[in-house]
């Protein structure tokens, strides 16, 4: 998706978010412990998957919403039946066809068709391939607190969670369990860990100043390949056991211009979050600490965890524990011309985000280069790497009227390769459609080639 991509650095520092998945009914997953994501999968507070299919079934006229993963069922057709049992509570029926599976099992038919066997026997033997159900209930426990109940793939082993939510003044709480948990790896590789839970707390969201975010995650069981297959080695992450982390960030933003003036009067924006031309600036910096007990605590003894970052850590085999401690830091530049108000070309968007995932590296190497400047010495190219930030780019284009296509990839700069010093590693592509009536929303449709997944979702207030 065009879902703003691998970390969220926007609002509470460096850390892993739910994304959005076509992988399974739910249509979410979550990043394996210290893995960034590859691209196109990350993205902000979300609409629960429920609320986005009943918004497209209401709303614009789309009965059945599709997804396409390559590696999985193929293309999907999504829909849900939503029941309002009472003012705070509600109940839902989700439905999955299995396109590729129909097509092949009407193929199958056609091909060995049986005179005086009925069609409809056949379909209703079918039917629990072709179809996949689901169901799940939400309910308004407070005006803050919310615990929403999902159970996926009936009948085909299930999948289920269940989500306590809590807004305090100043913070969110969500308590989560999952059985089984799914998470996606750096390489898109999706895994399942038999029992998942987790506890997060965070700061509630600003535009600029502190922030913090807390999270205890327990992990039960030993991890398996989603769909099976695959021969890639377990992370270490996934382990059985139980990690601790907390992250603190401070956030600055500043606009170099913005221009208010010129708008169209009496005319609403198709975007109210893009009705500013800019350009500007955002910086974060922060710090990460976390401990691991059990199993999952051998990720920090891998030697290519340690070559990557000259972090803090500890390791203690015999206990199973380990912590880990680093800074990081991330620069993000937009520029925008157009108040997206007219019907062709009024919005042309470019922004470029760096990270700077080891911040303790990065001050390595950089001292490194300096010392080789001031004797005049080759910098090693190993060095010039830690400096090298993360970086991706994206471009969005308004086309005609409420419709714009965006496009993200990540780009990687590597000086120790002659023929691709840059490069592009991942790229998504996307068309939104703002949604004017509701002031900052729209519905994306993605598409990732790399990983070849494709999905239609809702995102609402995100600039």
């Amino acid at each position: 998706m065009l879902r703003q991509m691998r970390w969220m650095t926007d609002r509470e520092g460096r850390w892993e978010l739910d994304l959005e998945s076509p992988a399974t009914m739910e249509g979410t997953a979550r990043p394996v412990p210290g893995d960034p994501l590859p691209l196109g999968l990350s993205r902000g507070p979300r609409v629960t998957r429920t609320k986005q299919l009943d918004f497209f079934h209401r709303f614009m006229a789309s009965p059945l919403v599709p997804t396409f993963s390559a590696s999985r069922a193929g293309l999907s057709l999504h829909h849900a039946h939503l029941f309002h049992l009472a003012q705070n509570w509600s109940f839902t029926i989700l439905e999955q066809l299995h396109v590729q599976k129909l097509v092949a099992a009407v193929k199958e038919k056609l091909s060995s068709r049986q005179e005086g066997v009925p069609w409809s026997n056949d379909l209703k033997r079918h039917l629990h391939d072709v179809m996949s159900l689901g169901v799940g209930t939400e309910l308004l426990i407070t005006p803050d607190t919310t615990l929403l109940l999902e159970l996926y793939n009936i009948k085909k082993g299930g999948r289920g969670k269940a989500i306590i939510h809590h807004k305090f003044p100043q913070q969110n709480l969500t308590l989560a369990a999952s059985w089984p948990g799914l998470f996606v790896d750096k390489q898109g590789v999706y895994w399942d860990v038999p029992l998942s839970l987790s506890a997060d707390l965070a700061s509630a969201g600003s535009s600029s100043g502190f922030s913090y975010h807390l999270l205890l995650q327990q992990n039960s069981g030993e991890p398996k390949c989603f769909g099976g297959g695959e021969t890639n080695d377990v992370p270490l992450a996934l382990l059985p056991g139980l990690c601790a982390k907390a992250a603190v960030s401070l956030k600055k933003s500043i606009d170099v211009w913005r221009k208010k003036e010129d708008k169209l009067k009496m005319v609403q924006p198709y975007d109210v979050f893009l009705s500013d031309p800019h350009v500007s600036f955002t910086g974060i910096v922060g710090a990460v600490a976390s401990g691991s007990f059990g199993d999952c605590s051998k990720r920090i003894s891998v030697p290519e965890e340690t070559r990557k970052s000259n972090a803090f850590r500890v390791f203690r085999e015999r206990n199973k524990f380990a912590a880990f401690a680093d800074l990081f830091a991330s620069v993000n530049f937009t520029a925008q011309h157009g108040n997206f108000q007219r019907l062709f070309l009024d919005l042309t968007r470019v922004s470029a985000r760096l990270d700077i995932s080891s911040g303790s590296l990065f001050l390595r190497g950089a001292s490194h280069l300096a010392q080789d400047f001031f004797f005049s010495r080759r910098p090693d190219l190993e060095t010039f790497c830690d400096v090298c930030p993360d970086v991706i780019v994206s471009l969005q284009q308004q086309i005609v009227g409420p419709f714009s296509f965006r496009v993200e990839s990540s780009v990687a700069i590597d000086p120790r390769s002659q023929d691709h010093f840059v490069r592009v590693d991942d790229s998504v592509f996307a068309i939104d459609w703002a949604l004017k009536v509701l002031g900052s929303a729209k519905a994306t449709a993605w598409y990732s080639p790399k990983h070849q997944e494709a999905m239609v979702e809702l995102r609402f207030f995100e600039a």
